[in-house]
């Protein structure tokens, strides 16, 4: 099969594994957090959280935010296969 071929089939399939789950799934994506908060409201229903927040950020913020730090952990490994990959190709010529 040429490489061409598997590109574009792999490709289909990164595609087909991103959608397939948000067109399927009928649902609510949400947090770990509200899940656990809630599961423990009905397991408890009269306790009481140690602390709370001071201020509440918005979703949209808190979504920035994750997928910022996705980035910069997607970022960091990127350079780290770079460099060990650059040194393996420094010392093989050497």
């Amino acid at each position: 099969m040429k490489s061409r071929t598997k590109n574009i089939l792999m490709l289909i399939a990164i595609v087909l594994l991103a959608v397939l789950p948000l067109v399927l799934v009928n649902g609510e994506f949400g947090g770990a957090d509200d899940a656990a908060e809630q599961l423990i409201q009905t397991i408890q229903p009269s306790y009481k959280p140690w602390f709370s927040s001071f201020f509440e950020l918005p979703a949209e913020t808190e979504s920035m935010l994750f997928a910022l730090q996705a980035a910069i952990g997607a970022g960091f490994i990127g350079f780290a296969f770079g460099l060990f990959k650059g040194r393996a190709s420094k010392s093989k010529s050497q």
